[in-house]
């Protein structure tokens, strides 16, 4: 699968929100506004996982090597993954709103 079709713009299925691809050489898959995410890779970036399930943010952590990352569990299935935070992009994530 090329890069291109990997960073493509989505609608947000928790909020509702137009997401656009990335600006920084990376590719999107949360929402920057409610960090909400889809559960579609196995390993980062593959898109082979069948489960599809909404993922909600549960945790917000800062790695000193990949920077803040994002803790997310699957709605359906209850897998956790951790994705890197988007920033120097046209739509960074929004994370100090999330953060209580």
């Amino acid at each position: 699968m090329s890069r291109k079709k990997e960073n493509q713009g989505f609608i947000c299925e928790n909020c509702g929100e137009m997401i656009l691809p990335l600006t920084n050489g990376s590719y999107r898959n949360h929402c920057p506004f409610c960090l909400h995410s889809k559960h579609v890779d196995r390993q980062c970036g593959d898109r082979l996982n069948d489960c599809h399930g909404l993922m909600e943010p549960i945790e917000i952590i800062y790695s000193s090597k990949k920077g803040y990352m994002i803790i997310h569990r699957c709605l359906k299935c209850q897998d956790i993954k951790r994705n890197k935070a988007a920033a120097d992009t046209i739509q960074p994530d929004h994370l100090l709103q999330q953060i209580k």
